[in-house]
């Protein structure tokens, strides 16, 4: 490096992101790319404006939440046969044996959809859901499954879900940024489930920690009136720099400094919830004044939506451990409870305030677990890759219906199966885009989120 970069980029640090770093922003200020970052036409009317992504770490039990299988507990301790290489090559899975779900279904709304009592809350909000019950995924490690789930790769690192929509809309807000990712800490993968990797660096989504503080370093360490100086001062500095380079990286690191100098002012009213009524705070099973938790998480989603982010994704990596239930199902009770109500308190919220018309909200997991194991009284459950619900609720979905089937003892998708490629392409095609024609060129390759594959699941959209 050219010991006249580095006095320059610690002047740009001191000067103004010393004042307001957080992360994302960070990784935007020396992105490596040209960030065009205006919002954006899709290839065709879009249905949904936004995306809520919650995301239940770990691999959520498909048996024991969504999809109801009699046949399951008829035949608890039934031997069947470990015929597939992911089982029989396993050691102590030479014998696997059918293990019953621990939950009772019961059947809500007009829609009749099952749902365990784990998620009495979300169960009342079956007839705006569209209840996936097909979903398989490529990989039964859970980091492979969780990047694929995000990127689209099960094996490396690519753009997230997040920062392709932020790269195909742009932003509604110049003073917040177009992806945001709320979560008490990382999931498996880490930062690559909302990295840009080769997009343009503004398409990294931002994290935020639940907290007294959720980005850390916002609040001026001087006067608005000392910041615009500086600003000024830098983009004059990188005009100058620019009209004798046309430097399109730039063009990207002068853009974030215009968003972090207006995200001081954006952030804390958009995580200021005294703003909000003592009932929408119990909607959301929160306390007055609380800043943690699933509910805070929620809230904050619909805040930042209403303030014009693209895309919130809501990582549920709480206190109470992640959905991975290898030693007890019954771990799966209390992380339902740190859930359910918030979820539907956000369902409802949307619903009442007209947003759900035009607000994606999209429930999922990375896998789901194994009917079996190789006891019938074992505790716990696998991982299991050819399996697991995930559904769908909101702008241009069919409400309350219930989309695919799995084999009577839930093993495998067998009717109308929805691979997490096709999982992406109905998401894009509900933000209005054509999967196969949202592309970046790198490397000399044309890359796009689904790899080359994907159908869009055309019977779940109203």
């Amino acid at each position: 490096m050219p010991n006249s970069i580095l006095p320059r980029r610690q002047f740009l640090k001191s000067a103004v992101a010393g004042s307001v770093v957080f992360p994302g922003i960070v990784q935007q200020l020396f992105a490596e790319q040209d960030g065009t970052f205006t919002n954006r036409a899709s290839h065709f009317p879009a249905k949904a404006k936004r995306v809520i992504f919650l995301f239940m770490t770990g691999g959520v039990s498909h048996v024991d939440t969504f999809d109801p299988k009699p046949a399951l507990m008829r035949d608890h301790g039934k031997e069947i046969k470990a015929d597939h290489p992911e089982i029989k090559d396993r050691p102590g899975y030479e014998r696997i044996y059918l293990k019953r779900p621990q939950w009772e279904f019961k059947n809500y709304g007009e829609s009749g959809t099952a749902v365990s009592t784990l998620f009495p809350h979300v169960a009342t909000c079956v007839d705006d859901i569209a209840m996936i019950r097909s979903m398989h995924t490529s990989h039964s490690n859970h980091y492979n499954a969780t990047l694929g789930m995000h990127t689209g790769s099960f094996s490396f690192a690519r753009p997230s879900l997040g920062s392709w929509t932020s790269y195909g809309l742009g932003t509604l807000n110049d003073n917040l940024p177009s992806f945001v990712v709320i979560a008490p800490k990382q999931t498996y993968a880490g930062t690559q489930v909302y990295s840009n990797d080769f997009l343009p660096g503004v398409h990294q989504g931002t994290l935020v920690v639940p907290g007294a503080e959720p980005i850390a370093n916002i609040t001026p360490r001087v006067s608005l009136e000392r910041q615009q100086l500086e600003l000024s001062a830098l983009n004059a500095f990188n005009r100058s720099h620019q009209e004798s380079r046309q430097d399109s990286v730039l063009t990207a690191r002068m853009r974030s400094f215009e968003t972090a100098f207006g995200m001081q002012m954006a952030v804390p009213d958009a995580f200021d919830f005294k703003q909000e009524t003592a009932a929408t705070l119990d909607n959301y099973d929160l306390q007055p004044g609380q800043t943690t938790g699933f509910g805070w998480q929620c809230l904050a989603a619909r805040r930042l939506i209403e303030r014009g982010v693209r895309f919130v994704e809501l990582i549920d990596t709480g206190s109470s451990g992640n959905w991975d239930a290898h030693g007890d199902m019954m771990s799966h009770v209390s992380l339902a409870k740190n859930v359910d109500r918030p979820i539907a308190g956000l369902l409802k919220d949307l619903k009442q305030r007209g947003m759900l018309e035009d607000t994606l909200v999209v429930w999922t997991t990375e896998f789901g677990r194994t009917p079996f194991n190789n006891t019938a009284d074992a505790k716990g459950r696998e991982h299991h890759p050819w399996a697991f619900t995930s559904w769908m609720a909101g702008a241009g979905v069919k409400p309350g219906i219930v989309h695919g089937a799995t084999d009577e003892h839930g093993l495998r998708a067998v009717e109308k199966p929805v691979h997490v490629h096709d999982f992406h392409a109905t998401i894009l095609y509900l933000m209005g885009f054509d999967h196969e024609k949202l592309t970046y060129r790198h490397a000399g390759r044309d890359y796009r989120l689904t790899d080359v594959s994907g159908h869009v699941a055309q019977d779940i959209l109203s």
